[in-house]
């Protein structure tokens, strides 16, 4: 008997099931398999073909360094008054960077992102020569080669001044790279597969677990702590695909964010969670500007008179209240209620800190209060 046709039955019909309900989040949505990542790549290369924008030969020896290493892997070797004289602009030492992403094969294209180590004035128009992209381990896992697209631009006069438009030392090479080394995962091994959610949260995971469990049957997912979900799983690498696509579907009610109030203290921007409550308090917020003129008088005597000129200082200080009105708030109050009432005294963004500051160290303000 063939299983694969049950298999492919039952995936479809679980397919179907998820796309009904659209209330909850999918796991796929808020977690991730565990081992399923990206990895970072660098390397360092040349940028040649610029128009006398690249690096200067007396501040960017590394440039030089690297043509004639080049050049002597070809066989050109250069003496050492030869390697004095070389100014050559139209080239510029980079540092190359890639993500490679997770189940990457040799020969698939990535993109990778380019950038000036030296003092090069321009990336524009050139091309990156062939540069090995090595990661964490030393390991090189891809060889990137291309002509940049460089989003900005400078352009200067003769009399010293310039424009520069976005980052024109910087570019980026569509499918720049291909990849040359596979990346081990553990996502074929064991029996089970292990979820990690993005934000950790013990209701979250225990619901996951119940949601999957309730589709697949009892103790086939077990939560193993805030963040962290393990679900039985086939040994089979082809089955754990499909069983991975089944379980990444399920829908899943998540919980509803902690009592939280961000104050981004740059910009004046206030976020405010849908759990905060204010116990019962009463505020009154109000601005004191204070005023000081300041004039100088100046007393001139008789011209038969034997005084002197005289320069006296004459101060005016005024004082001045804004006469807000006090609000208080009842037990629970909600979010709205607590936006409602600070919008009836007109309070700005930087006066709403001050009064959530003071309910916060008052003990009324039942949310952690993060100012970034």
């Amino acid at each position: 008997m063939n299983l694969r046709q049950p298999i492919l039955l039952l995936v479809w019909v679980l397919m179907t099931f998820f796309t009904s309900m659209s209330h909850a989040e999918r796991i796929k949505d808020i977690a991730s398999i565990e081992g399923v990542r990206a990895n970072q790549l660098v390397g360092y290369g040349l940028v040649v073909g610029l128009d006398k924008s690249g690096d200067s030969s007396t501040s960017s020896p590394t440039s030089r360094q690297s043509l004639t290493s080049m050049l002597k892997r070809f066989g050109i070797t250069m003496s050492a008054q030869d390697l004095q004289q070389l100014k050559a602009k139209n080239i510029a030492t980079v540092a190359v960077q890639a993500e490679l992403p997770a189940f990457a094969k040799p020969g698939m294209a990535i993109d990778v992102t380019v950038s000036s180590l030296g003092d090069a004035k321009s990336l524009r128009g050139g091309s990156l020569l062939m540069t090995p992209l090595k990661g964490a381990d030393g390991e090189t896992y891809a060889i990137a080669q291309g002509n940049l697209v460089v989003g900005g631009m400078t352009a200067s006069g003769k009399d010293g001044s310039s424009v520069t438009v976005n980052n024109p030392s910087s570019g980026r090479i569509s499918n720049g790279a291909l990849v040359e080394r596979v990346v081990p995962t553990p996502f074929s091994e064991g029996d089970s597969l292990i979820f990690n959610l993005h934000r950790a949260d013990f209701t979250t995971a225990n619901r996951m677990a119940e949601s999957i469990n309730k589709l697949l049957g009892a103790n086939t997912a077990k939560p193993m702590d805030a963040t962290s979900v393990r679900v039985n799983a086939p040994s089979d690498s082809g089955q754990k695909v499909m069983f991975a696509s089944v379980v990444e579907n399920v829908n899943v009610d998540m919980d509803e964010a902690p009592a939280r109030v961000i104050v981004n203290s740059r910009t004046g921007t206030v976020v405010v969670s849908n759990k905060v409550r204010v116990m019962p308090a009463a505020v009154s917020h109000g601005s004191l500007v204070v005023t000081i003129d300041e004039n100088i008088n100046v007393s001139q005597p008789n011209p038969l008179s034997k005084g002197q000129t005289a320069v006296t200082p004459s101060s005016n200080v005024g004082v001045k209240e804004e006469k807000n009105r006090m609000f208080a708030f009842k037990p629970g109050v909600s979010l709205d209620d607590l936006v409602n009432a600070v919008n009836q005294v007109g309070a700005a963004p930087s006066d709403l800190v001050a009064i959530l500051e003071a309910l916060k160290s008052a003990g009324a303000l039942h949310a952690e209060l993060i100012i970034i």
